[in-house]
């Protein structure tokens, strides 16, 4: 921004640039939208951010962002909790749930290994996963990561963590793009990848 803007807005842009997909031009036009809410919209718009930032913690289970212990889908007896689907982050299993056809329940990793990135599997929720299976119950795992180096990688290396625990694992079928995220899928695209998955 410019040297005679005055630096809090300078400081809320640097804030927005920060968020993914939002370079300094969108985070300038966002700082100055913020500049034309009425002090009653900032304040919603602020506290907003605070409260989801406070009260939404991860599911006991499956590690998605929910207010409760438990999720909802979690919580669904009418859901086949024998079928579990790893996804990267929640908002895959917001891209799954749109195909109202997956009638499973969620893992959520939270990240992908990636050892150059510093990613370790200790660092994302494979031991939680691991736990959950421990339980028995679990016939099926599907691994939903993401189709990158990243994702293959930690489909790989779940799936043998498992197979000596006598779970079926099977991978989602390539109708989906390499390099493409499970966000921008389409419905059917999704189904057909749900439905032509492949054991691993």
């Amino acid at each position: 921004m410019a040297s005679n803007t005055a630096l809090p807005l300078v400081l809320l842009a640097e804030q927005f640039a920060r968020l993914p997909g939002i370079g300094m031009k969108s985070a300038q036009r966002l700082a100055y939208h913020v500049m034309t809410m009425t002090d009653e919209e900032a304040k919603a718009f602020a506290d907003a951010v605070l409260t989801a930032h406070s009260t939404v913690k991860c599911c006991s289970e499956c590690q998605n962002f929910t207010e409760n212990a438990l999720c909802p889908i979690c919580d669904d007896p009418e859901r086949d909790h024998g079928t579990i689907c790893v996804v990267e982050t929640p908002k895959d299993i917001t891209a799954f749930e749109r195909t109202n056809e997956y009638k499973g329940i969620y893992h959520v990793l939270h990240g992908l290994i990636s050892p150059i990135d510093g990613i370790t599997p200790d660092k994302i929720r494979i031991k939680e996963l691991l736990s959950r299976i421990g339980k028995g119950g679990v016939s099926e795992v599907i691994m939903a990561t993401n189709p990158t180096v990243e994702g293959e990688a930690t489909a790989m290396y779940i799936s043998k963590l498992l197979k000596p625990l006598g779970v079926k694992v099977t991978r989602l079928a390539f109708g989906l793009p390499i390099g493409g995220t499970l966000e921008y899928a389409d419905e059917v695209t999704l189904f057909k990848a749900l439905e032509n998955r492949s054991e691993i």
